[in-house]
């Protein structure tokens, strides 16, 4: 019988981790649930999936690797998913929320897939994809911060997929656009209609056009894809 395959969600409580931990339960993935402050929310998911575990780590801190590396040692995938957002003009930005940005954008998937990777290197196989964003391709005003750390995603993805593709080891990225999404809930009615002016495809993204994305890129049809930055955004170009 084959071992069922174990993914890594960060994020997976709702929005777009969310759709994510759905389409990958549905695909057969044993799914790592993670969450901070959305427990209840990820108990919910766990128990309408079965096949799945949450994992409570907050990755603004420093132990937050230690735990989901100790939990989700034989994961056979990741999805760096977690992301927070910072609106707010260049100069006005603290150290603190320039550094807890950082913390969880950028510097918990790089060292969650640093400690889970040796396993994968060993087993010879594994895919990681790493969750950016149009900012990270184009920029956004007033979200220097965090443009900046999802274009670091970008280039984390390229850089590791060159390293480790000889181990069989595949790592994309994937920018959506914009998504109907907690995230984007200060958008009024009428930015989101004058955004739909501005995409061809007319509509703003949802959560599963992000997780379907991520799906393929985890399953064996995208066996020769890595490197790869993939955009869902309806066209869009910020």
């Amino acid at each position: 019988m084959q071992k069922q395959k174990k993914v890594l969600v960060t994020g997976g409580a709702r929005g777009i981790g969310e759709a994510i931990c759905r389409a990958l339960s549905a695909d057969g993935w044993f799914v790592y649930i993670h969450c901070n402050s959305s427990v209840s929310e990820a108990e919910n998911l766990c128990s309408e999936l079965g096949n799945s575990q949450v994992v409570v780590a907050d990755l603004s801190s420093s132990s937050a690797v230690d735990i989901i590396s100790e939990i989700c040692a034989d994961a056979d995938a990741i999805v760096n998913n977690a992301g927070v957002a910072l609106v707010d003009l260049f100069d006005r930005v603290t150290d603190m929320d320039m550094r807890r940005l950082f913390e969880i954008n950028l510097f918990a998937p790089m060292n969650i897939t640093r400690r889970l990777l040796p396993q994968m290197i060993s087993k010879k196989q594994g895919a990681i994809v790493n969750i950016s964003s149009i900012f990270g391709e184009n920029g956004g005003s007033c979200e220097v911060d965090y443009s900046v750390s999802k274009s670091a995603l970008i280039g984390f993805t390229k850089a590791l997929a060159k390293e480790v593709g000889p181990a069989g080891i595949r790592v994309n990225c994937v920018c959506p656009g914009i998504i109907d999404t907690d995230m984007n809930g200060n958008l009024s009615f009428d930015d989101i209609e004058s955004l739909c002016d501005e995409i061809p495809i007319s509509r703003v993204g949802e959560p599963e056009d992000v997780a379907d994305t991520v799906a393929f890129l985890l399953s064996d049809k995208a066996r020769y894809i890595t490197g790869a930055v993939i955009d869902v955004n309806g066209g869009w170009q910020g």
